[in-house]
């Protein structure tokens, strides 16, 4: 029996439990109400109906069956909340309530009875972890699938109105984003991953966060300075052991970073005595900040508005956003959205002639059905390699495993590595430009300016249209040109 089968054997009992009671919710006072609107709440109680049947069928074996129906009842549901909202009287929210009620059940805490070792290593951290009484004796890593800190993440996501509208966020305009960024990490997941599961941390709030900060970019940069996968300031970084290796900012290390996420986090959890979203905030908008707001009151929501009234436009749209991806993350089918199937493993190749990532990414061209090219990739798992430097013969580079034949077959001999090469060494003329005359200033050596919340340097200097970063940042001895809301800072005199 396949192992989705046997999950749902013990899963539909409490779906089918949980749908009759807000069935029956809905239905309560049927006779008063229109009866387009009875019509929609018999079709919801048709679906309660239809996971009982699913239910049945599984138990007779029937897997096939079973996952039919199971399909069915979920479609019914959705259509008839779509109606819902074009029919006078009805209730949409009685509908998103049994929505959002079956999603958590089926979150991974209800396999009753489940032999364990019946489900053998494949899956079995999903189901393992779900075991009613057994939870607690398994070794973390398994528990983090769906825990965080003995809670399941989907129960510490709220479905209010921010995250709403986050999903919709994800689901449309961010949409792309959001799938780039799925991609980017299946190849980097064997790095980033592990870097979690020692944190006992759930790889769905990894993946929130790196959708929300970078998209699965390695080598993303901020305006304001944040660098990485996952967006480190530079002395948050060197907190978490993220400094300078022969010259390489292990920021943009996936695994490095990773490990130094998963540290903050653990650090801001126990701060904020478990509060995700409180953490989160701390993470975007500074936690020094975050423990003023509080005020030692951790039980405050973020949702408080002593908290939420106080918090910046960026860091109010930021934490639903992120729990909001790592919802899509644990249920995409329930939205509709598909992530594409990607093979992850890693793999190496060794280089038999000089080559760039620029040129290989030219010579494997879209290798294994990657349409948008493989640049990208290769980039994130060599982010110490200058992509326009040819590396010499004899290199080990990383790659996903499925592009060690690719590389064998296109990029060692033949046309393209001599096509990728010619069009890598193209020379561009380059035209001589003539510097601007200086800027005049008048006596006055300086002016006074006092650095506001959201402001950067780099904002701050290209306001007043006669200076540069380095030369404001020399003025005021900033380390690493860092500022910060309330100082003061000496700006050159422009007339």
């Amino acid at each position: 029996m396949p192992l989705s089968t046997l999950a749902h054997r013990f899963r539909l009992a409490p779906l089918a439990a949980g749908l009759v009671l807000l069935a029956a919710c809905a239905t309560g006072g049927g006779n008063r109400a229109p009866a387009a609107v009875n019509t929609l709440y018999a079709q919801l109680d048709a679906s309660s109906k239809g996971y009982e049947t699913a239910l049945q069928q599984a138990r007779e074996g029937n897997g096939q069956a079973s996952e039919q129906s199971l399909k069915d009842a979920l479609d019914g549901l959705k259509q008839a909340a779509a109606r819902c909202g074009n029919t006078p009287g009805c209730d949409p929210q009685r509908f998103f309530s049994v929505f959002d009620h079956l999603l958590r059940m089926k979150d991974g805490s209800f396999f009753a009875g489940a032999d364990l070792d019946a489900l053998g290593e494949e899956g079995s951290e999903d189901a393992a972890a779900a075991a009613p009484g057994g939870a607690a004796a398994l070794p973390q890593a398994q528990r983090s699938v769906t825990l965080l800190r003995g809670q399941k993440l989907s129960e510490l996501i709220a479905m209010n109105g921010p995250v709403k509208a986050a999903l919709e966020m994800w689901l449309t305009q961010w949409r792309s984003n959001l799938i780039d960024t799925w991609i980017n990490y299946q190849y980097m997941r064997y790095e980033m991953w592990p870097q979690y599961q020692k944190a006992d941390l759930p790889e769905a709030l990894l993946f929130g966060i790196m959708a929300k900060e970078s998209g699965g970019k390695v080598h993303a940069v901020s305006r304001s300075g944040a660098a990485g996968p996952l967006q480190f300031m530079y002395a948050t970084g060197l907190r978490f052991g993220l400094s300078s290796d022969s010259g390489f900012d292990t920021r943009f290390d996936p695994a490095q970073s990773a490990r130094a996420n998963a540290a903050y986090m653990d650090e801001q959890l126990r701060v904020f005595n478990n509060n995700l979203e409180l953490a989160l905030a701390a993470y975007n908008g500074g936690e020094g900040r975050m423990r003023r707001m509080i005020g030692g009151d951790t039980g405050l929501s973020f949702y408080d508005p002593k908290i939420y009234d106080q918090l910046s436009e960026e860091t109010r749209g930021y934490v639903p956003a992120v729990l909001a991806a790592a919802w899509l993350f644990l249920h995409p089918d329930s939205y509709n959205l598909h992530f594409p199937k990607i093979n992850g493993a890693p793999g190496h190749i060794t280089l038999k002639r000089p080559a760039s990532l620029s040129e290989l990414t030219i010579c494997l061209g879209s290798a294994q059905g990657m349409d948008e090219g493989w640049f990208r990739t290769l980039r994130n798992l060599n982010p110490r390699l200058d992509p326009q430097v040819a590396q010499p013969a004899g290199s080990d580079l990383q790659v996903p495993k499925q592009l060690e034949a690719a590389y064998a077959s296109r990029c060692v001999d033949g046309p393209w590595p001599i096509l990728a090469s010619d069009l890598h060494s193209a020379v561009v003329p380059q035209v001589a430009k003539s510097d601007p005359p200086p800027p005049s200033r008048t006596a006055s050596p300086h002016t006074r300016y006092v650095v506001r919340h959201g402001d950067t340097l780099a904002g701050i200097v290209r306001k007043l249209g006669c200076s540069d970063v380095g030369e404001v940042s020399d003025m005021n001895d900033l380390k690493h040109q860092r500022i910060k809301a309330g100082q003061v800072l000496r700006l050159p005199s422009c007339r």
